[in-house]
């Protein structure tokens, strides 16, 4: 069977959050799943990619449906899949995962069109595949080079707009529900990257009292000193619900650490004054029963889908203009591909030429031989100037091959030839 790429996941556009959450891989447990998998039947190089909006596995495989059985056995194992859930996963090959990767790291199969934030994820999820030994020659020139599309297409078209973000989006919904933000209390739930974002919209928005709290006190304090907010200790952040008017939560912590008794006690300490609480973390940080509290206006992160898709614009017919420039890029790369996949079948013709050199120069020393020391020397020199010769043209067919057919047809033409075993080539035709 042909090494083939292929893209086993599931996204927000294929499954609700709480599907997400179950199947959302830590950065710890990344580890453990790259080295069960690249051990795994039909897997030769694998890296895991897990974000709030998708969890996908990038494979380099031998045999798609072993890899994808293993991918299966190894969710049903580690996350209780059921088959009912395997139905939100998608399963792409060969050109179709490749335009998936490329798309996917410019930002165009993002919830916010061009998010620039997509492509630091992806560099990070192979690089801890790559230092984890789980990703070879094939999948890091993939990555490699969907990248370089990704920094083309940001800096030929204007898709890295930031005014429309996930915080951009929390902002609006607090907006909507609460008016003017100005004179507003917001607690930040989170000292990561998307809570200085948040921050930073809610403060252009007119907020000026803004708090942070993390399990992790030392990047709590380093974001407030950096923003010049106040610092909240993480055991006394539920208190400081009774006082917010907007809360904005986007942890790593894999389970809720806001029950819907807990917001029940909180309610009541309001007064049941209205209190915004936006959940952008996977998994969910706030227990989904809040949205039964009177007085809590809770939302989370496919809630902030309908905001995004307000008045797309410019980024549409930036969005499309790359769509091309990455088809280009697909059929390119592919043929590079082809040819990188072709150099075994290069060098196994090569020894082969040899071989058979050898065998004639040994008839010729048999039934005409012995020869002088400047007769062996002009017999070889011959010999491996016709092998030159010939692997070399050969070669030059094999990385420009003809349209029809493709490079899969030229070098299985050209083992069968000469006898020699076959090593298998890229696939080339999409499927699905």
């Amino acid at each position: 069977m042909e090494p083939t790429l292929a893209v086993i996941g599931l996204n927000f556009r294929t499954s609700p959050v709480a599907i997400r959450e179950r199947f959302w891989i830590s950065e710890p447990r990344r580890e453990n799943a790259l080295y069960h998998l690249v051990r795994a039947e039909g897997i030769d190089e694998v890296m895991v990619l897990a974000t709030c909006n998708r969890t996908e596995f990038i494979l380099w495989t031998s045999d798609v449906p072993a890899a994808a059985d293993s991918v299966l056995r190894f969710l049903a194992q580690e996350y209780q899949l059921s088959l009912g859930e395997w139905t939100h996963f998608y399963r792409l090959m060969d050109d179709l995962a490749l335009s998936h990767i490329f798309r996917v790291t410019a930002g165009l199969d993002s919830m916010v069109l061009g998010e620039p934030e997509i492509s630091r994820q992806v560099n990070q999820a192979w690089t801890q595949a790559r230092q984890a030994g789980c990703t070879g020659r094939f999948l890091d020139a993939i990555l490699q080079k969907a990248l370089h599309v990704s920094r083309r297409i940001h800096s030929e078209l204007p898709m890295g707009d930031e005014t429309v973000s996930i915080p951009y989006a929390a902002v609006e919904l607090a907006m909507q529900e609460l008016g003017d933000l100005q004179g507003r209390e917001v607690l930040l739930v989170g000292a990561g990257h998307m809570s200085e974002l948040v921050a930073q919209c809610l403060m252009s928005a007119g907020v000026s009292r803004v708090k942070v709290t993390s399990r992790r006190s030392a990047s709590a304090e380093e974001l407030a000193a950096k923003l010049k907010i106040a610092h909240v200790p993480f055991e006394r952040w539920r208190k400081h619900l009774e006082t917010a008017d907007i809360v904005v939560s986007s942890t790593s912590c894999p389970q809720s650490i806001l029950s819907r008794e807990q917001a029940e006690a909180v309610a009541r300490a309001r007064g049941h004054r209205t209190l915004v609480l936006i959940d952008i973390a996977v998994p969910r940080d706030v227990d989904p029963g809040v949205r039964e509290v009177g007085g809590i206006l809770l939302f989370d992160i496919d809630d902030l889908a309908n905001a995004l898709r307000r008045n797309p614009g410019e980024r549409q017919a930036a969005a499309a203009a790359a769509e091309k420039m990455i088809c280009g890029e697909v059929c390119g790369f592919r043929r590079k591909l082809a040819a990188e996949q072709n150099v075994p079948a290069f060098a196994a013709l090569r020894q082969h030429l040899d071989g058979l050199c050898h065998e004639e120069l040994e008839v010729l020393r048999k039934e005409f031989g012995p020869f002088t020391a400047d007769q062996e020397q002009a017999m070889t020199a011959l010999a491996t100037h016709i092998t030159q010769r010939i692997a070399s043209s050969l070669a030059r067919e094999l990385k420009n091959p003809p349209e029809q057919g493709g490079p899969q047809l030229l070098s299985s033409a050209l083992h069968r030839l000469l006898g020699t075993e076959e090593l298998p080539a890229i696939a080339t035709d999409s499927t699905n």
